[in-house]
């Protein structure tokens, strides 16, 4: 509920159910099965397509229905562009009274080019005359919207040496995409660009699947100080956790799983596995627990 007030009215007669863009295995007619095989260390082995430019369509298409019904290029864009001045217009300014509504599009396009990395507030702040405090709160309130997610760094009783600092996501990678000014190919064309969106499309497309799972899931990131990290960890309670490594490369190699591998002795008994997902044709197991698997299973699973 976007308006304070009105879930105020109804506590104790309502359901919060947030409504995501379609996931890929919803565009695709799957049912969900990623998060079950991943909980249960299970995938099947066998030889994939490599979605190779298909993926970067993928990616710059998004999952807004509305903007999935206009021709991929300048008037997929300007969808993009008008529902992000609706929501700013309508929906920011329930929420709270702010005088240059006029920052946050740009405030997003800033943090469209800082997906998938530490969030970085000073950054953010620089072009602007507003204090960090300010834009953190405009962060806030773009979270409200699901413009944006920051993704909280897990952590472990066990390890000081682990980063505090949250990821930072949009809400989709269409609007990312849009917001950046980058089609398909140019996402082509600029691998380390393409990694980076890629991430936060898995990222988000996991979310997505999350909310249909049996059991509440909780998604962090893993960092420590020496600059070792996993881009996606998932807990299921206090039972089970796994990892994700996301990369736009068609090989894996056994150094892809260093960063799984330390959350594997930070994680202890609860670790279940660990996946390197990649643009390959083939599913394979690199020892008991870790397993590198095409991207395409994310929906085809």
């Amino acid at each position: 509920m976007l308006v304070p007030k009105l879930a105020d009215s109804l506590a104790g007669r309502m359901q919060i159910l947030r409504l995501h863009p379609l996931a890929q295995c919803e565009l695709a007619r799957h049912a969900p099965g990623f998060l079950d095989a991943l909980f249960k260390g299970r995938f099947k082995f066998r030889q994939s397509e490599r979605l190779g430019n298909q993926l970067a369509q993928r990616i710059a298409a998004g999952g807004y229905p509305a903007a999935l019904t206009r021709p991929a290029g300048r008037r997929r864009a300007a969808w993009y562009r008008d529902y992000l001045e609706a929501l700013v217009q309508r929906d920011v300014r329930d929420l709270a009274r702010i005088s240059s509504l006029d920052v946050l599009p740009r405030l997003l396009a800033l943090a469209a080019a800082q997906t998938a990395q530490l969030f970085n507030v000073t950054a953010l702040a620089a072009p602007f005359q507003l204090s960090r405090p300010t834009i953190g709160d405009y962060v806030t309130l773009l979270e409200r919207v699901f413009l944006l997610e920051r993704l909280p760094p897990w952590h472990s009783n066990r390890i000081s040496r682990l980063i505090k600092t949250p990821k930072l996501h949009l809400g989709d990678t269409g609007l990312a995409c849009a917001l950046l000014g980058v089609d398909a190919a140019a996402l082509v064309a600029d691998r380390p660009l393409l990694g980076q969106i890629l991430e936060t499309f898995v990222f988000q497309e996991l979310r997505r699947q999350a909310s249909w799972h049996d059991e509440p899931l909780a998604f962090f990131h893993y960092r420590d100080k020496d600059g070792v990290e996993v881009d996606i960890v998932i807990e299921r309670g206090a039972r089970a956790l796994v990892g994700v490594e996301v990369k736009a490369a068609a090989t894996v190699t056994a150094a892809d799983f260093r960063g799984l591998r330390k959350l594997r002795e930070a994680a202890g008994k609860r670790f279940v596995a660990g996946v390197v997902l990649y643009d390959g044709e083939t599913s394979a197991r690199f020892d008991e627990q870790f397993y590198a698997v095409p991207l395409r299973a994310l929906w085809e699973t």
